[in-house]
């Protein structure tokens, strides 16, 4: 009974705090789940995300639905999915009614103006722990642990996004092929 109690508190956390959608959520969901909680390690966490951006739905809730699912089986999947989606259903709620009411005060485009820095920050944070996960797994970020393989591919898959704007499902799937291709001759996964 209490994983269940702990699971919808850590996800209605999650909920509550990771404001500006599903990548600002990413370093919320990191701090509960593996530095408060110790659920998954980092390499686990980042294999999560990845698992979590491929399947249809927001990043915080399908991350919830794993993770209870690996803590307390489905039971704890569905108390973490409903922690996670409570404070949205509720705040949103809330909010429609304000934004109806107040859209044009200037005290509102004020404070939607000030929120944009801070999910910027949060989006960034996110994406340099992910991408620090990849490139160096659980040690410390220096040369020697470099997975020199990883950043090739992460170099090449962001080059190809941002100059032929290709769908990223194919990169994804691509790089996907890759890691298994490099896996079944190498029959290691240290290399990428």
């Amino acid at each position: 009974m209490m994983i269940y109690l702990q699971l919808f508190w850590q996800f209605l956390q999650v909920g509550l705090f990771s404001i500006g959608g599903g990548y600002a959520a990413i370093p919320v969901i990191q701090n509960q789940i593996v530095e408060h909680c110790g659920w998954l390690s980092m390499s686990e966490f980042s294999d999560l995300i990845t698992i979590a951006e491929m399947t249809p739905g927001p990043v915080a809730v399908n991350s919830a639905t794993f993770v209870g699912i690996r803590v307390a089986g489905i039971p704890g999947a569905v108390i973490a999915t409903a922690g996670c989606i409570l404070p949205a259903c509720i705040i949103v709620s809330v909010l429609a009614v304000i934004y109806r009411r107040y859209h044009g005060a200037p005290a509102v485009s004020s404070v939607l103006a000030g929120l944009r820095p801070a999910v910027v920050a949060l989006i960034a944070a996110a994406g340099l722990s992910m991408l620090l996960a990849a490139l160096f797994g659980e040690q410390h970020a220096d040369l020697s642990s470099c997975r020199f393989g990883s950043a090739v591919l992460a170099a090449a898959a962001f080059a190809v996004l941002r100059i032929r704007r290709p769908n990223p499902v194919l990169i994804l799937c691509l790089c996907g092929a890759a890691g298994l291709l490099v896996f079944a001759v190498t029959g290691s996964a240290e290399y990428i």
